[in-house]
């Protein structure tokens, strides 16, 4: 979980946020990692209870599975959008050109796009489960990328700018703002204790900030996917369950159609104590301060490098990630030769950020979509085995690598893949926001009294629902609203 949430929030929006505003946006991170935690421990309570993705729980709730697969599949359009693997080929075409590559370089950038988009598939095909290859990658990942990043940070970044980044973490109430004409940052807090009056808040850029708040933690539905990640790990009810095996190598993994619950008694609840400790130590010490440390090293390289980048101020398609090592490559502090080097590690480093995150996305969505259907469709119940699983996952992963093909040629041609990014989040916000109530909505009618949530848990869960929710609406009304109102209206 920690490798996946390390991807567009924190390689490509985090360093834009404070490149662009410093560290005091920062807030806005903790605040969306801190609720997706509740979100998180509620997924993996239900899995832990019955051994079923919290999926297979919205449609144990009215008006039933038809219903709910179609609002998941409005939820999970998100998803159809590879943004990662497109940020990914820009950054290997920066290596092949020796420089970051501009629009006459599309078509490089595209074909590059195709060619990742069926490598991050193989990586699933072997082992026995597919979480296990998944986990191999990502624990990878996470020591190569935040290695590196608190290397360069610990002996390359000023402690003005560690302070400007950590300390932003706790700027609650720091917003954007018009000041003589030019954009900055105010607190509105205190603006209204020393003028008595709110500041007007920018929101030109709501769109970059709401998808910020996206990608932030994880995002979207790829939370729920904790749920199938603690029964495919074993815990809970999930060990007598099953996972989805592997094309190669999972000819004795199986999986459960349907969960197993527990009867409530006090041994069996004592043994629940000891599953919940796993979840708990796993979100909040490991995969909350992953979230934490992923977005603000990112960010302490842009604040400390990007200003040297002869990009700063240029429209780019492609990810800010670009003008950070376009900056170490031209920093003073290094020399040529080593600044070319750092260049291209630091290129090579964003390039297993986007890969890796492409990768379990692809990974989120055929994951997903084969529980939903195996649990869901009562003829596959009837007609498929156990082992039999993996048919269906592989089918929805290949076919699902076919139509990013044909989405990211779309972009690429009638877009851009930056905008392919704040598509991607901001529809995460709205994805998550809803979510967040059916969550507590299973978790409080489906679940015995016993291991039910406790009142904070679901006012956490509730809290990330309406920050969710607000941002979206927030987006919607500033960027949407206007265009939708002229073409009804005319006005």
């Amino acid at each position: 979980m920690m490798g996946i949430q390390i991807g567009g929030g924190e390689w490509l929006l985090g360093p834009e946020v404070t490149a662009k505003y410093g560290g005091g946006l920062m807030w806005i991170a903790t605040i969306a990692i801190v609720l997706q935690v509740f979100y998180n421990l509620e997924c993996g309570r239900y899995a832990l209870y019955c051994g079923e993705p919290i999926f297979t729980g919205f449609m144990r709730t009215r008006p039933g599975p038809r219903f709910w697969m179609s609002m998941i599949l409005f939820l999970n359009l998100s998803a159809l959008i590879p943004g990662l693997s497109t940020h990914g080929a820009a950054m290997v075409a920066s290596l092949w050109l020796d420089r970051p590559p501009g629009v006459e370089d599309r078509w490089l950038v595209t074909g590059l796009a195709y060619v990742f988009l069926f490598l991050v598939a193989l990586p699933v095909l072997i082992g026995g489960k597919v979480y296990n290859m998944l986990q191999w990658i990502m624990t990878a990942k996470v020591a190569i990328v935040l290695g590196f990043c608190l290397l360069i940070g610990v002996t390359c970044v000023s402690p003005a700018n560690w302070w400007n980044v950590f300390s932003g973490f706790l700027k609650f109430g720091t917003v954007p703002t018009i000041v003589d004409g030019h954009e900055t940052t105010v607190n509105v807090f205190q603006h209204y204790l020393h003028d008595g009056t709110w500041p007007m808040i920018a929101l030109g850029n709501i769109a970059v900030l709401g998808a910020f708040a996206g990608y932030a933690g994880g995002g979207g539905l790829g939370n729920a996917t904790y749920s199938n990640f603690v029964r495919d790990k074993g815990w809970g009810m999930g060990s007598i369950v099953g996972a989805i095996p592997s094309a190669v190598g999972g000819r004795h993994v199986t999986l459960s159609h349907l969960g197993k619950t527990f009867a409530i008694n006090p041994e069996n609840l004592r043994r629940w104590q000891g599953w919940w400790r796993y979840i708990l130590v796993d979100q909040v010490y490991v995969w909350g301060p992953g979230c934490f440390m992923g977005m603000a090293l990112p960010a302490l390289l842009s604040l400390q490098f990007a200003p040297h980048s002869d990009l700063v101020g240029a429209k780019l398609d492609w990810a800010q990630s670009l003008i950070t090592a376009d900056g170490i490559r031209h920093a003073p502090l290094f020399s040529a030769a080593t600044g070319k080097v750092l260049w291209i590690i630091t290129v090579f480093v964003g390039l297993m950020v986007m890969l890796p995150s492409q990768m379990s996305v692809v990974d989120d969505f055929s994951r997903r979509w084969t529980d939903l259907l195996w649990s869901g469709s009562r003829r596959i119940r009837e007609t498929f085995s156990g082992n039999d699983v993996k048919r269906i996952y592989y089918t929805i992963l290949f076919t699902y690598v076919l139509w990013t093909a044909v989405a990211a040629y779309l972009f690429s041609t009638y877009g851009t893949p930056k905008l392919m990014t704040l598509v991607i989040a901001n529809l995460n916000n709205l994805a998550i926001g809803l979510t967040s109530f059916h969550v507590l909505w299973v978790n409080c009618t489906l679940l015995p009294p016993e291991v039910r949530p406790r009142w904070y848990h679901r006012a956490g869960v509730i809290g990330c629902g309406v920050f969710y929710l607000g941002m979206a609406g927030l987006v919607f009304m500033t960027k949407q609203w206007p265009i939708l109102v002229e073409l009804v209206w005319g006005k």
